[in-house]
């Protein structure tokens, strides 16, 4: 499998960010770590090895990015307004930065990317398509928790209105912009979750999430998994290679 690492100097986070590429080939997929995970994780818990044969063969190619969790979602000491404004740099890190050099690696300046990951990576990779349709193709989200109101990110409801725009449950019910509702409809979005243990948040999120989709007829398959699966990487490595193989046979 071709590896490539990369890091440079992003003016948006004025720090160092790293990414890796795995794959020569492929429809690009921009993955986001889990929370305060960091870019190599994604192959250090094994997924990448699990999902091998879609990526040797060309089918897809993995661009996985650092999170700045820890200086925005989980830094306890700033306050809401001050941990959205960080995410909001790191929003245009990807958008501006990141996403330019994909499209760049992949001789292909006007694609769409898929946009994934597991537990608060997924909630990345839900919040970032939903914000960007014109930017990303769709999401594989597994796991994720939608809603910044959860005492996971030490918030509550009065603090929804300085994070409002980054908090999925939040902004989808009010959202009705034709523009929007046409790209999401012209996207592939799946979202998964198990119903066993350190599930039960997700699997609330997950099913508001699909509510909140059906409304709108945006035609998400959001599949719900048995009581014996559980928030963990071996039923991750299972759903991604299961949807992956419905996408990219």
């Amino acid at each position: 499998m071709h590896v490539e690492e990369h890091r440079w100097y992003s003016p948006h986070l004025q720090r160092d960010m790293a990414l890796k590429v795995y794959g020569h080939w492929g429809a690009p997929y921009l993955v986001f770590p889990c929370s305060r995970g960091r870019y190599y994780d994604f192959e250090g818990m094994g997924m990448v090895a699990a999902i091998a044969g879609f990526i040797s063969s060309g089918r897809i190619k993995l661009f996985t990015v650092d999170s700045v969790d820890a200086e925005s979602w989980y830094n306890f000491a700033l306050a809401p307004a001050a941990r959205n404004a960080r995410h909001e740099d790191y929003d245009r890190y990807i958008t501006a930065e990141a996403l330019p050099f994909i499209r760049q690696h992949c001789a292909s300046p006007a694609a769409r990317v898929m946009a994934t990951g597991c537990s608060m990576g997924a909630y990345h990779a839900v919040n970032f398509f939903l914000r960007h349709p014109d930017l990303f193709a769709g999401t594989i989200a597994l796991s994720g928790l939608y809603r910044l109101d959860r005492p996971e990110f030490g918030l509550g409801v009065a603090d929804l209105p300085q994070v409002y725009f980054n908090s999925p449950l939040s902004y989808l019910p009010g959202l009705a912009d034709p523009w929007y509702l046409r790209a999401y409809r012209d996207s592939r979005v799946i979202v998964c979750v198990g119903q066993g243990a350190w599930e039960h948040e997700a699997l609330e999120d997950t099913r508001e999430l699909d509510r909140l989709l059906r409304a709108r007829d945006l035609g998400a398959w959001v599949d719900y998994w048995g009581p014996d699966v559980n928030h963990d990487w071996p039923w991750w490595y299972r759903q991604m290679t299961h949807f992956l193989g419905h996408l990219h046979p």
